[in-house]
């Protein structure tokens, strides 16, 4: 994308060697912007960083990042650089509060200090806690239930507060479970060690896991599992390009929620595995996790409404992508020949 000058936007992406992060990158390309990764590497991969120059750097260094602005000049942020495991921040939640709020407060210093004022931060449904009512609209209560969800929220508030002095214009995404990979293989879902249910499901279809765990099969659904929201990690990308140019053709600051409004249960996901992939998918039952609600599942209409996205890939759609992924990697053999994609 150009200004009236003719000059290329440029997009800082926090978090860009991450798993949506980098498809972001991907699709920034692809639309005519040029993409500035910054990222310590905690969680990302060098190896994602094929579409823009890469800044190596934690978001909680401010004279680093006042270097990375001065140099490059981005006419927008995309926030995705933190700590996102639930289980993790239970058991430390001093390191979610330091890098996710403490790092946010870095780089609104910097950006600020750059006069950069449109920022788009990655948030999650976890900011709403237990759901009163399904699917969620972005009015409803948020009540988190772990330090990772508090610590989102408490960026938002940040970012609200901001906003209503005029210091910023932000878009801030929540959204559900990503899901899926780059239709052509060059990038997937990668975590290290892996703990989200759909590339733990593949790879166990794939024979590097005994068995997948269901963690509950008595919850108030049809088939006893848990229901979640499982939105494509392009469509997910797409939607935060989207808000880039929404706030660089000088739209408000908003909330919006990211996900399919479908709901699929942890059973209907295995099913879709191994009809997919054409292979068997042990699984064992185990007890329900503190504090999993049994329906997670988003209302996206002021999303359509305020940056005009909707969906493109279903269930199916994410899981064909994920497994060619995970199936080229796997011919490749170990994480380390995944450097050679």
């Amino acid at each position: 994308m150009q200004d009236a000058f003719g000059m290329t936007k440029r997009v800082l992406i926090t978090g860009g060697a991450g798993y949506i992060g980098a498809h972001t990158c991907l699709l920034l390309a692809e639309r005519g912007y040029e993409a500035v990764v910054y990222d310590n590497l905690s969680n990302g991969h060098a190896e994602f960083v094929r579409w823009g120059a890469f800044e190596q750097g934690d978001i909680r260094d401010t004279n680093r990042l006042r270097s990375v602005f001065s140099q490059y000049q981005p006419d927008a942020i995309i926030h995705f650089a933190g700590l996102i495991e639930v289980a993790q921040s239970v058991r430390d939640p001093l390191a979610f509060y330091d890098n996710n709020v403490s790092g946010t407060l870095s780089l609104i210093t910097a950006a600020e200090a750059a006069g950069v004022d449109k920022i788009v931060f990655s948030s999650t449904c976890a900011t709403y806690g237990i759901p009163q009512f399904t699917p969620l609209t972005e009015d409803h209560v948020q009540a988190p239930i772990s330090p990772y969800g508090w610590s989102k929220l408490l960026v938002e508030h940040i970012l609200r507060d901001l906003s209503g002095l005029d210091r910023i214009r932000c878009a801030i995404l929540r959204y559900f479970n990503a899901a899926g990979a780059d239709p052509e293989a060059r990038i997937g879902e990668w975590h290290t060690p892996e703990t989200h249910a759909v590339p733990l499901v593949i790879e166990t279809a794939l024979g590097q896991r005994d068995c997948f765990t269901i963690f509950g099969d008595d919850y108030d659904t049809a088939d006893g599992t848990c229901i979640r929201d499982y939105v494509h990690v392009i469509d997910l990308a797409d939607a935060h390009v989207r808000a880039v140019e929404y706030l660089l053709n000088d739209g408000a600051s908003v909330a919006l929620n990211l996900g399919t409004g479908t709901g699929t249960s942890v059973a209907e996901l295995v099913e879709t595995v191994a009809l997919v992939s054409g292979r068997p998918v042990k699984t064992r039952r185990a007890d329900r996790r503190p504090g999993d609600p049994s329906i997670l599942l988003a209302d996206n209409r002021r999303a359509r409404d305020v940056l005009g996205w909707q969906p493109q890939h279903d269930l199916a759609s994410s899981i064909e992508s994920a497994w060619r992924w995970h199936t080229k990697s796997n011919l490749l053999g170990a994480d380390a020949s995944r450097s050679t994609l």
